[in-house]
């Protein structure tokens, strides 16, 4: 349950943080699935190898497959290691690791520390370009379509006085709520082409693609204001715009009242 502590119940037990990022191209998500290659079961393989003790991480959340994060952040349990030892392994783990996966950080945190419940804030980016490019290929949404970034930049900001956004939810999933506290959302033009970016302090499976996707329909002048509105105020995932291509999408930073 939300809220739940969990206590590290073994002798000379200690929990840690470790701060890693991924290109998630070739990985079906985040979280570990039978039949199918993920970056945990990649890092708990490589953690448990030169640990030599079974590591079962958690992370911050889920990102589904073809998604990256420049910053992500998991717990574990480990018996006899000390914070000293732990850090000195990065170089090791990450030789273990596919060269998309990367270790930046490992450090003690309190033994009721939660790499998903204790995050008070999630940040993503959405990547555009609209010119063939093939070094973002699987990074970038290529868009060929013109798109009115002012009116989109007006729908975004109207996001940050609503709390249900049931409308950009896979349906059928297992939260408890579908109200979210967006900080901020809004489109930067870069030289490079557009990128969305949102914060939270929590996201739905899928909402930050489908409410991209969404926009895009108010940029290219297809749904008004009131129409967004209405969207929104439905709580009906078919009503908003399709999912934007996994590519784009990478969750860039996650806040803790206890890290820096």
């Amino acid at each position: 349950m939300k809220g739940k502590k969990y206590f590290c119940s073994q002798l000379n037990t200690q929990r840690f943080f470790i701060e890693l990022s991924y290109d998630g191209t070739a990985y079906h998500g985040w979280q570990t699935q039978p039949n199918s290659v993920t970056v945990q079961q990649e890092l708990d393989k490589a953690l448990s190898v030169f640990f030599r003790q079974p590591v079962m991480t958690l992370g911050c959340g889920r990102t589904d497959t073809g998604v990256h994060a420049s910053r992500f952040f998991a717990h574990m349990d480990l018996q006899g290691i000390t914070e000293s030892a732990a850090s000195l392994a990065i170089g090791s783990i990450n030789a273990l690791l596919p060269y998309a996966i990367a270790v930046k950080r490992i450090f003690k945190v309190d033994d009721t520390a939660h790499a998903r419940f204790d995050a008070t804030s999630r940040s993503y980016e959405y990547h555009f370009h609209f010119h063939k490019d093939p070094f973002k290929l699987n990074r970038s949404w290529l868009y060929k379509a013109r798109l009115d970034v002012a009116a989109m930049n007006a729908a975004a900001a109207m996001l940050l006085n609503f709390t249900d956004f049931t409308s950009f939810s896979k349906t059928n999933t297992d939260t408890a709520t579908n109200n979210c506290k967006i900080t901020a959302a809004y489109f930067l033009e870069t030289e490079e082409g557009l990128i969305f970016k949102i914060s939270a302090d929590r996201f739905l499976r899928n909402m930050v693609r489908a409410i991209v996707g969404t926009l895009v329909l108010v940029g290219r002048n297809e749904i008004s204001f009131p129409e967004l509105e209405a969207i929104i105020e439905s709580k009906n995932r078919s009503n908003a715009g399709q999912s934007v291509p996994a590519c784009g999408l990478y969750l860039v930073n996650i806040i803790y009242p206890f890290v820096n």
